[in-house]
């Protein structure tokens, strides 16, 4: 049994950790291609086959966002649960409870401000740093101890933030997820077949997701989570997998873990929009801002250069961002102009802001 010890040191780790992640995404020098909104564009990737096209909404999920609890992780929180409640009750919207799963094993100083639900972390050391890790077995916890009225569950982030009223775009047994364009299980076959054997199939049946944006019945991620953590624990104690996948190996691990359940994911790729390298908005749902938005102040991406204008969340690792942040340049993208406005209208509204 995984125990409840914890210590200072170690939640500096979790912030650390969080922090290196967050920039080894950043650093990836690949550019995506815009999304134009238009009543012809078809978000549905792929739908498993048997399966009605996802979409309809037909029962609540619970939004679950897994966190840490340094400062770093408290404000991001705070702006994701502001546009929760904000678009929770608008036409269209499916969702329905929230939960901030914090794996710290000790409350916070936002547990009356966000519904917030306890879990251990790992035992001190056996993330090795990867504070990630941390993510399955905070899952497997909730889902073990946590009264959960819905039937689906969302897994989120906590630098997500909900730009429309979403539905529940999982069917069933089949849930949704949104397709990274660097999670390329075909490229890393030799690698997968020591954790998704032959015997199970093509490398073409684990998804190209991680665990989030994921819509995902309440009961299948129960029976997938402990494999998840299984999955992830082995990726870290193997060399060559640890050193191919970094800081994405807990993505694998569920994409793997999922694949080894018999789980294929719809992949919409309306379900986010990650700027500065998607465009605009559009009809999509969520804006992950992982990526730093650097400009010249004529409106020209400096990306991996520090920019005349600059949003970057990483910016504000020791305390949140200042309330009313300038808006961007003339000419920077309409998705990185949002995101400012949506960070701001959060800020100025939540009481006590610069607390967290």
């Amino acid at each position: 049994m995984i125990g409840r010890k914890t210590s200072p040191g170690f939640l500096v780790l979790l912030a650390l950790g969080f922090f290196f992640a967050s920039y080894n995404l950043l650093t990836m020098s690949v550019r995506y291609k815009a999304s134009k909104g238009s009543e012809l564009f078809d978000p549905v990737v792929r739908a498993p086959d048997g399966t009605e096209r996802a979409g309809k909404g037909i029962q609540k999920f619970h939004v679950a966002v897994t966190a840490t609890a340094s400062t770093y992780s408290q404000w991001q929180c705070r702006i994701m649960y502001y546009w929760y409640k904000k678009v929770k009750d608008m036409p269209g919207s499916d969702m329905g409870g929230f939960t901030r799963v914090l794996h710290s094993g000790l409350p916070d100083n936002l547990m009356k401000k966000i519904p917030t639900f306890i879990v251990d972390p790992l035992p001190e050391g056996l993330d090795r740093g990867y504070v990630v890790l941390n993510r399955p077995w905070a899952f497997v916890q909730w889902l073990e101890k946590a009264n959960i009225e819905e039937n689906y569950i969302l897994m989120a982030e906590p630098d997500h933030i909900f730009v429309r009223p979403l539905p529940n775009l999982a069917h069933g047994k089949n849930p949704v997820g949104f397709p990274f364009f660097y999670i390329r299980p075909t490229d890393h076959e030799k690698i997968l077949r020591k954790f998704y054997p032959e015997e199970n199939g093509p490398v073409t049946n684990i998804d190209p997701i991680g665990n989030s944006p994921v819509i995902i019945e309440r009961a299948l991620l129960e029976e997938i989570a402990p494999t998840w953590v299984n999955v992830s624990l082995r990726m870290k104690d193997d060399p060559v997998t640890d050193k191919t996948f970094g800081w994405v190996l807990e993505m694998y691990a569920y994409a793997v873990a999922s694949a080894l359940h018999g789980v294929r994911h719809t992949l919409r790729k309306d379900f986010m929009l990650q700027p500065p390298w998607d465009l605009e908005v559009g009809k999509k749902f969520i804006i992950h801002y992982t990526y730093g938005c650097d400009y010249t102040m004529k409106g020209k991406l400096t990306y991996g250069k520090v920019g005349e204008w600059r949003f970057d969340k990483r910016a504000y690792i020791k305390g949140p961002p200042p309330r009313n942040l300038s808006l961007p340049p003339p000419g920077v993208p309409e998705s990185v102009v949002r995101l400012v406005k949506l960070v701001n209208e959060a800020t100025a509204n939540i009481a006590g802001w610069g607390d967290a």
